[in-house]
């Protein structure tokens, strides 16, 4: 809403928000939480940052922007295509010497530098284990495969695109669905258009353009695996940048159209949502990694600690795919613990987890059982061990059962 209304009038930033709404990665596809999706809460905030900062110019105005930029970084270096887009379009802005003569893009950069430095710090003690971790995770050797993934990340966010896209044409030419002509020329007219500004308008264009075409260039030339979830921030930004065009005329029952297509595919899909996982379970009943009933297993094993030590569950240990779920569904919320890690997450150490005691969990569906098992014996001589099985119901479809082989190590007397 706040990047609307910075380039576009109050009309057109409602139709934006609504056409974001049904965008299905804000709306219908939140499927699971990762860097990718916290993208959009970060990356939003570098724009409008930067559309305050082109505006104003000042000082203060770039602080904003160097401060939302460091915090988009620390969420995934992969913002740096957006970062770089806002980059390119200052540059290539026709007010960019106003701009580059006015303190905010230098107080912004030297912001976040300075925000970045311990992190930078951070980096170098590790080695930069992050960006080799990624250059040998993602690093193809075959340019086939990677034009295959190029053209599948193209296709996926196309289709993603086309919902909102196609539902705002239907909004904007719905009296006149039998007559395409009548329609184009009710809304689009090269008359002299107030309900935009040209100048951040152009902004919105140009960064859009690079993080739609930068990537997948990027993609081929660098033969990367290219994951369609890498598009999930880089999109936002397309119905401003369409409602913005100066010929494109908007009336105003185009509003309501809009809001009550928003609201009839809302509620239906809400109506919908327990048959859909229903039947999704029917139909594939042993997706463990999708389906175990991790908080009913949070909710136990707080129990079991409380049981025994009347105390607070400090540290779990774990995967990552069991260890976070512990977090974040206990009342208690220990901090997790991943045997194994090449570098340590800053939450918790083996130290303070042989201090505190913890529990480390094993699934018994997971292929690296055997790792887990040997760390915990090796870590938790003093363990109690459990046997838990947790199961899921949906609709009366039973989900898969899995047992997980627990470690209940004490305190630290």
């Amino acid at each position: 809403w706040l990047i609307a209304l910075r380039v576009v009038d109050y009309r057109r930033a409602f139709f934006i928000v609504m056409l974001l709404a049904l965008y299905p990665i804000f709306n219908f596809k939140g499927f699971k939480y990762n860097p990718d999706l916290l993208q959009l809460v970060t990356l939003p905030l570098v724009v409008l940052a930067y559309l305050h900062a082109f505006e104003k110019r000042t000082a203060r105005s770039g602080l904003w922007l160097g401060l939302a930029g460091a915090l988009a970084l620390m969420t995934k270096y992969w913002v740096l295509t957006m970062i770089g887009a806002v980059g390119l379009a200052a540059l290539m802005h026709p007010d960019r010497l106003k701009f580059l003569r006015s303190p905010a893009p230098w107080v912004a950069i030297a912001v976040a530098t300075l925000a970045m430095i311990p992190h930078l710090m951070w980096l170098k003690e590790v080695d930069f284990l992050p960006l080799t971790y990624a250059g040998d995770v993602y690093g193809l050797s075959s340019r086939a495969q990677s034009a295959q993934l190029v053209l599948g990340y193209v296709g996926h966010n196309l289709a993603l695109l086309a919902v909102p896209v196609t539902l705002a044409a239907l909004a904007l030419a719905w009296t006149s669905l039998v007559r395409p002509s009548a329609a184009l020329a009710r809304i689009w007219s090269r008359g002299a258009n107030a309900g935009g500004n040209r100048s951040q308008a152009l902004n919105i264009w140009i960064i859009q353009i690079v993080v739609a075409v930068g990537p997948p260039l990027g993609g081929l030339f660098f033969t990367v695996y290219m994951k369609t979830d890498w598009g999930i921030s880089l999109f936002f930004l397309t119905p401003p940048a369409l409602i913005a065009i100066p010929a494109l005329r908007l009336p105003k029952i185009a509003l309501f159209r809009i809001a009550a297509i928003w609201l009839l595919l809302t509620l239906a899909t809400l109506v919908a949502s327990p048959y859909i996982a229903a039947r999704e379970m029917a139909e594939n009943p042993n997706a463990a990694a999708s389906y175990g009933a991790r908080s009913q297993l949070a909710r136990e094993l707080t129990q079991e600690w409380h049981m025994r030590f009347r105390s607070r569950w400090a540290v779990v240990a774990g995967t990552t795919e069991v260890g976070e779920p512990m977090t974040f569904y206990s009342a208690d919320h220990p901090a997790p613990f991943t045997p194994g890690e090449v570098w340590s997450s800053g939450l918790t150490s083996l130290e303070e987890a042989r201090r505190l005691g913890f529990i480390g969990i094993c699934d018994t569906s997971d292929g690296r059982l055997p790792v887990c098992e040997a760390w915990m014996a090796a870590n938790g001589k003093d363990a109690e061990q459990v046997t838990i099985t947790t199961q899921r119901f949906f609709h009366g479809h039973p989900g898969p059962a899995i047992s997980w082989k627990v470690y209940i190590v004490p305190p630290a007397k």
